[in-house]
C-alpha cells in the first residue's frame, strides 16, 4: 500500500511517550510511524476487533 493511500492525520503525543515509541522502532528497525500502527494493529486483534480493507475510492471520499 503506498502512503498516499493511508490517512493523515496529526497526533499529538507526550514527548516522554514519543521518546519511547521511538526507541522501540528503532528496535523494531521500524518508523515511528510504522511502530504506532503495528502497535494499534496488535492492541485492536488483542481486544477482538477486526480491521478490514477500505477500498482506495472509498478512503479518498472519506468514507470508512
Amino acid at each position: 500500500m503506498a502512503s498516499s493511500d493511508k490517512k493523515a492525520f496529526a497526533l499529538r503525543l507526550d514527548p516522554g511517550l514519543y521518546a519511547a515509541l521511538a526507541r522501540s522502532a528503532g528496535a523494531d528497525l521500524r518508523s515511528v510511524n510504522a511502530q504506532i500502527e503495528f502497535l494499534l494493529r496488535e492492541a485492536l486483534k488483542a481486544r477482538g476487533v477486526r480491521v478490514e480493507a477500505v477500498a482506495s475510492e472509498e478512503a479518498d471520499n472519506g468514507e470508512n
